[in-house]
């Protein structure tokens, strides 16, 4: 089998995570290199509200990933620019807890934050958290090390994305 495009020496970050929830083939291309985010008018907008939200945190970086900031008590916080809760950012909260645990912090959880629309939601940290962030983890590794992409999801659910003149584009 191919060489892993992540690399031995670089692990998951929640980015990966995100990817992998949001659309496997996302995840596929980012790790090789496609990056269409920098022109983004989306994601500059979320940057945007990332620093204009929350101004006094700070983020923790772990190297493969970066936490918005983490309270007393090890709770997870990430800011987010969507208008609705997604899965997909539970899963990358579950990550960092996972990740977090891994370096010995007894987590307690995570909040995900969503200021446009003045609303959270809690993410827990059980086993079946953590069993569902190591599976994330084996299906994300599976996705990078395929040789072909997975298939492209309906257009109606690429709505907003990045990569969508890529995996829709004549």
């Amino acid at each position: 089998m191919p060489a892993s495009p992540l690399g031995d020496d670089q692990g998951l970050g929640g980015v990966h995570i995100k990817y992998l929830r949001h659309c496997p083939r996302q995840l596929w291309l980012y790790t090789r290199g496609y990056r269409p985010e920098g022109g983004s008018d989306l994601v500059a907008f979320g940057e945007v509200v990332s620093e204009t939200t929350f101004t006094r945190r700070r983020d923790v970086d772990l190297g493969e990933a970066r936490i918005d900031w983490v309270t007393a008590g090890a709770v997870i916080h990430e800011t987010k620019s969507s208008r609705s809760p997604s899965p997909a950012h539970d899963a990358q909260v579950r990550h960092y807890c996972l990740l977090l645990e891994r370096r010995g912090v007894n987590v307690r959880g995570g909040t995900v934050h969503y200021p446009l629309i003045r609303r959270t939601t809690d993410v827990p940290w059980n086993e079946e958290a953590r069993e569902a962030a190591e599976t994330a983890e084996d299906e994300a590794r599976a996705v990078i090390a395929s040789a072909e992409p997975p298939d492209r999801q309906t257009r109606a659910a690429c709505r907003g994305c990045s990569y969508l003149d890529y995996c829709w584009g004549d």
